[in-house]
């Protein structure tokens, strides 16, 4: 159908919405991970899809580590429309794919799927997830940034940074090794980084504006490794895990006064990122948003 150019932008997306609503046909997306029980995308996502009326449905599967190909495989050949991807899938999952997005390429990783007729896409919808919100709030990002963290989402996080003034990026993981390698990749994308033990970060977390927790350590209400001593009034604290909304490393921000940004943020724009993608409709964030908040609770 050829639309004319008179027509203003909201049209061409109530027509588009209406042709999607005709084609009828039921489509399935889901998210891979392991763990996935914890996932809050399903009630997201589904809300999305209920709001605008489509014939969809968005479920979870839990793809242990050493079946990645063959789930993918089966995800393509029962056609599901499209996929999350989180951990510990991120990476590898890329040797599986027919074709990346720039931010898949440029973050080494891959959160979203897209299922056109069989060849399977791959985009990074954290990167965009991650940075919204800092830009809603218009925050002086030229900063030095401490990481926490050398997995998928670190990937991400380092990808957007990598299009901020930021003035650099300590990378602090665990395995010193990782974040060695992150860090090189950094500086390929123009970032000038270096690596820390993980162990090491209260020694230098007060001299840095912003401070992003990129790892697992708070899902199961663990105390983090930066107190609020070490945290500079003023600074930004972002921790991507959502849940619990108010993790320790939070609690330590807001009581050291710092700007926080929770990590159901970063759910919400990536998710609403996504959903776009496979349905080349804008997502209904503030639906999505009520969903997440009827789990949560309003953050206080």
């Amino acid at each position: 159908m050829r639309y004319s150019g008179f027509y203003p932008d909201r049209y061409y997306k109530a027509i588009h919405l209406i042709e999607w609503q005709m084609q009828g046909q039921f489509k399935t997306y889901c998210i891979i991970g392991d763990p996935v029980y914890h996932s809050l995308s399903p009630g997201m996502q589904n809300a999305a899809f209920n709001s605008l009326g489509l014939n969809c449905t968005y479920i979870s599967f839990r793809v242990p580590k050493d079946e990645l190909k063959e789930s993918v495989e089966s995800l393509r050949a029962t056609n599901v429309a499209g996929f999350n991807v989180t951990v510990p899938h991120k990476v590898e999952i890329i040797k599986y794919l027919d074709e990346l997005d720039f931010t898949a390429e440029e973050a080494g990783a891959v959160n979203t799927v897209h299922n056109a007729n069989g060849v399977l896409k791959g985009y990074n919808t954290d990167v965009y997830g991650f940075i919204q919100p800092l830009h809603r709030r218009k925050l002086n990002l030229h900063v030095s940034v401490l990481l926490l963290g050398a997995g998928g989402a670190a990937r991400a996080v380092l990808a957007a940074l990598s299009k901020e003034n930021v003035v650099d990026v300590i990378i602090a993981n665990r395995g010193l090794q990782r974040a060695e390698e992150l860090a090189k990749r950094g500086e390929r994308l123009g970032l000038k980084c270096k690596a820390l033990p993980l162990d090491n970060v209260r020694q230098i977390s007060a001299n840095c504006g912003l401070i992003v927790n990129a790892t697992s350590i708070g899902m199961n209400d663990e105390e983090s490794v930066i107190d609020y001593e070490h945290i500079t009034k003023g600074a930004i604290v972002y921790d991507i895990v959502y849940k619990p909304v108010n993790t320790n490393l939070i609690e330590n921000a807001k009581y050291a006064g710092a700007t926080v940004v929770y990590g159901y943020e970063m759910l919400l724009e990536q998710g609403a990122k996504a959903f776009e993608i496979w349905t080349g409709l804008e997502a209904p964030r503030e639906v999505m948003k009520r969903n997440l908040i009827g789990i949560f609770g309003e953050p206080t």
